[in-house]
C-alpha cells in the first residue's frame, strides 16, 4: 500500500455545495454508526498494534482513538456555538501537540471510546434538529483564516471519523 493510501485510506474529504434533506440524513446516519464501527475495529487490535502507526511518522492506533474523541468534542462545541452566536470565531487547537499529551498516550482508550459514543449521540441529535438553511450558518477559524459553513463542517466530520477508522483498519491489515 502506498503512502497516500495509508494516509488517506478512504480518500480526501468530499465537500458538497448543497445538502439535500436526504443527503443530510445519510451523513448523520453514517456519523451515528461510527462509534460502534470504531469499537468493533479497535477490539481486534493486539497490544502491539495499539502502539503501531498506519504510516511512518503517523500517530499510533491509541493516539488516533484519543484524537477522534478530542476532535469530535471540539466539533460539538463549534456546532453549538455556531448555532447560538452570529458568525463566531472558534478556538483552534494543535492536534499534534494534543496527541503527545499523557492522556493521548495511555493505552486505556475506553474512556475515549465512551466519549465518542456520547459525543456522536449529541452531535447527531443537534444535526437532526437543524433545518437545511441552518447548515449555511458560519464560523470563523483563525487557524485557517477562513470562514466555514456548518455544511462544510458536516462534510468534514462525516469524513473525519471514517478517515481515522480507515487508518486503524490499515494497522489491522499489516499483520
Amino acid at each position: 500500500m502506498n503512502l497516500e493510501a495509508r494516509k488517506y485510506p478512504i480518500g480526501h474529504t468530499k465537500y458538497h455545495d448543497q445538502l439535500s434533506p436526504e443527503l443530510i440524513k445519510v451523513m448523520i446516519a453514517d456519523m451515528a454508526a461510527l462509534p460502534a464501527d470504531l469499537r468493533s475495529a479497535v477490539a481486534k487490535l493486539s497490544k502491539k498494534q495499539r502502539q503501531q502507526s498506519y504510516r511512518e511518522g503517523g500517530w499510533t492506533a491509541t493516539q488516533i482513538i484519543h484524537h477522534i474523541a478530542d476532535s469530535h468534542a471540539n466539533c460539538l462545541i463549534r456546532l453549538k456555538v455556531t448555532l447560538t452566536e452570529d458568525h463566531p470565531t472558534i478556538k483552534p487547537y494543535d492536534e499534534n501537540l494534543w496527541a503527545e499529551l499523557p492522556d493521548s498516550l495511555i493505552e486505556n482508550y475506553e474512556p475515549s471510546l465512551r466519549m465518542v459514543e456520547g459525543l456522536h449521540e449529541r452531535i447527531c441529535t443537534v444535526l437532526s434538529s437543524m433545518a437545511v438553511e441552518d447548515f449555511e450558518r458560519t464560523y470563523y477559524h483563525p487557524g485557517y483564516q477562513k470562514t466555514f459553513t456548518l455544511r462544510e463542517m458536516l462534510c468534514l466530520y462525516h469524513w473525519h471519523g471514517r478517515h481515522h477508522l480507515g487508518q486503524i483498519r490499515v494497522i489491522l491489515s499489516d499483520i
